[in-house]
């Protein structure tokens, strides 16, 4: 049995400086296809880095669906998800701890005719399109040993929690009477949550994972609360209180930011022997 000293400093450094790299590449907004390429040419150079070939590494990609919860769709609504789909690259430091790099590309929507949160929403009739290319390091932790060959375990449940930045690409309108226009942004997202591992044999994982994206926006969905969502023309003065009534309904709630969410099955690859690591 051999054991491998392992630096977490010198992987840490190298981990910031590709998701560096990438934001900037992102921020710049060069070619979608460009950004891919470079980013899983830079996974791959760190998997076959000659330094790193005797330690365990997995890569591997993944199908689901995505939905976004915001100020059009207040709670997760099955009936408006769309795909999503993840290409990552994993470092196991031992049998607990894991580090995984990803690159995530899905679609989110959202439309009050669809179902309207109320009669405000129901007559604003705003909707969205957005695509979203995320770039994230998480840490991933298994409950269970699963990871040796000769484990009484074949499965382990994990969670996991990080961090990334997204860039959306998007088209809605903020309601029935304006015309549909594009708009992009930027903003960090906490990547968090959960799920099962199974191993198929010594090489292949299947995993089944739910992750839980709250952004840095309240802009996801075009709907934030610095614009009155339907102008009218304000009402008379309030005989009993002297006031006049607020000439709009604010878009959405000051309070809260938009998140997204992953739901999907995944398939990696290892590299490596799997070996015993010592604690």
């Amino acid at each position: 049995m051999s054991l491998t000293i392992i630096n977490p400093a010198n992987t840490l450094v190298r981990f910031l400086n590709v998701g560096y790299f990438i934001t900037c590449i992102v921020l710049k907004k060069v070619n979608f296809k460009i950004f891919s390429h470079l980013l899983s040419l830079l996974i791959l150079g760190l998997v076959f880095n000659h330094s790193l070939i005797a330690q365990k590494y997995e890569i591997g990609g993944g199908l689901g669906t995505s939905v976004y919860s915001g100020d059009i769709i207040r709670k997760i609504d099955p009936g408006q998800a769309s795909l999503q789909g993840t290409l990552f690259g994993k470092r196991n430091f031992d049998n607990v701890w894991t580090l995984r790099v990803g690159l995530n590309l899905a679609q989110v929507n959202g439309a009050d005719s669809i179902k309207p949160i109320d009669a405000m929403a129901q007559y604003r009739d705003a909707r969205f399109r957005a695509g979203i290319i995320e770039f994230s390091a998480v840490m991933e932790f298994n409950f269970l040993d699963f990871l040796r060959n000769d484990s009484e375990f074949r499965f382990s449940p994990y969670a996991f929690f990080g961090i990334g930045y997204a860039q959306v690409l998007a088209k809605g309108n903020t309601w029935f009477y304006l015309p549909s226009s594009r708009y992009n942004l930027g903003t960090v997202v906490i990547p968090f949550g959960g799920g099962v591992k199974y191993r198929l044999n010594d090489r292949w994982t299947l995993a089944g994972e739910l992750g839980f994206r709250p952004t840095t926006t309240d802009y996801l969905d075009k709907l934030d609360s610095t614009l009155p969502a339907i102008p009218r023309y304000p009402q008379p003065v309030d005989p009993n209180t002297g006031q006049s009534p607020p000439y709009g309904v604010n878009f959405g709630n000051p309070n809260t930011k938009d998140w997204y969410y992953f739901l999907g099955l995944t398939v990696s690859y290892t590299f490596a022997n799997v070996k015993c690591y010592a604690y």
